[in-house]
Formats: C-alpha cells, sequence, structure tokens
C-alpha cells in the first residue's frame, strides 16, 4: 500500500505560512529529493494555486538557480490531485480536479499501484490527520520565530492523542532542521 507523505516548513513557533520562512537552495535540493519517491502530489484549491503557475513557470526559465530549476522539473512531472469545489480548471496538464468525499478518495488512491503520495499546504492535510490517513510527516522546521501567521494544526481535532516515531532528522546548513516521523 502507498504511504501518504505529509511534508511542511514551519518556524519554530509553528508557523506555517509561506511568506514566513525561507526557501534556499539546500532546502530545495531536500524537497527534489523527497518527490523522488513520490508520484503524486494532494493539494486543496489555495496550496494548488501557490504552486501553479509558480513552479511551472520555473521549470520553463534557464535563469533559475539549479536547485530550483530541478525541483520545478520534479514537480512539473508528478501527477497532482486538487480537491476543490470552487476551482473551475487546473493550469496544469498533470492535474485532476476531484469533488468527491476527500477520506474515500485517498483510501483509494492509497490502494493503488504506485510510489508514495505527498500532500501539501494546511487545510487538506489537517482533514487527513483527523482521518487517521496521514502516514509519515515531513516536518522542516526553520531557524524563525514567526510571531504571526497560520499554525500547524490549528484547529484540528483529533480522536485520540497522535504517537510518532522519530525515524531520521537532518540539520542544514542554514540552521533549518528536517525531521522524518512515522505513524506508530
Amino acid at each position: 500500500m502507498r504511504k501518504l507523505i505529509f511534508a511542511i516548513n514551519i518556524t519554530l513557533d509553528g508557523c506555517c505560512d509561506h511568506t514566513k520562512t525561507i526557501a534556499d537552495e539546500e532546502l530545495l535540493e531536500h524537497y527534489t529529493h523527497l518527490m523522488q519517491d513520490v508520484d503524486l502530489q494532494v493539494f486543496g484549491r489555495k496550496t494548488y494555486q501557490l504552486m501553479v503557475p509558480y513552479w511551472p513557470d520555473a521549470a520553463k526559465n534557464d535563469s533559475e538557480t539549479k536547485a530550483s530549476h530541478e525541483f520545478a522539473k520534479a514537480f512539473v512531472s508528478t501527477n497532482k490531485i486538487v480537491f476543490s469545489q470552487s476551482l473551475e480548471s487546473a493550469d496544469d496538464k498533470n492535474t485532476k480536479i476531484v469533488r468527491t468525499n476527500l477520506r474515500d478518495e485517498i483510501v483509494k488512491l492509497k490502494h493503488q499501484q504506485g510510489k508514495n503520495i505527498l500532500v501539501g499546504g494546511v487545510s487538506i492535510p489537517s482533514q487527513l490527520i483527523e482521518l487517521g490517513l496521514v502516514d509519515e510527516y515531513r516536518f522542516v522546521v526553520q531557524p524563525i520565530v514567526a510571531g504571526e501567521g497560520r499554525r500547524l494544526l490549528e484547529g484540528v481535532n483529533l480522536p485520540e492523542k497522535l504517537r510518532l516515531k522519530l525515524v531520521e532528522t537532518k540539520t542544514l546548513k542554514s540552521g533549518c532542521v528536517a525531521l522524518n516521523y512515522v505513524k506508530q
């Protein structure tokens, strides 16, 4: 069965607002490496519209840094599903808009053949965590205290405490710490 992996950048005070974090070359390389193990990305509309058209445009732009270009190519080549009731059409040829039940669709996808599934953003991952469907958590904790902004898992109501096991850590030159947890 495919694993559902939630990956996100957060600040030391738990802020997951993308405008409060830093994406440097090493961080992009970290996420490009993660993309090698997935063949499907899942987003809600807001996160999708942050990523597209930005990364598809970056993939076509030869003036991007090597790390940006490599991440952009990996992003563009991966199939995507966007859960949205309001998005009319996708701007990316590898994207499918899904309007059905989140739980049922993810369970079906996890049972299909393929590599792992990567989920990003806040709203959809929060719902998937509440449903107990996330298998692995990849947090990159940035050495920043934002002091404001949306907090990770804000408003999530878990039926029981979620126990995780730390399976890998990596300290980046920037001081970011990449943490990989699996559900126990």
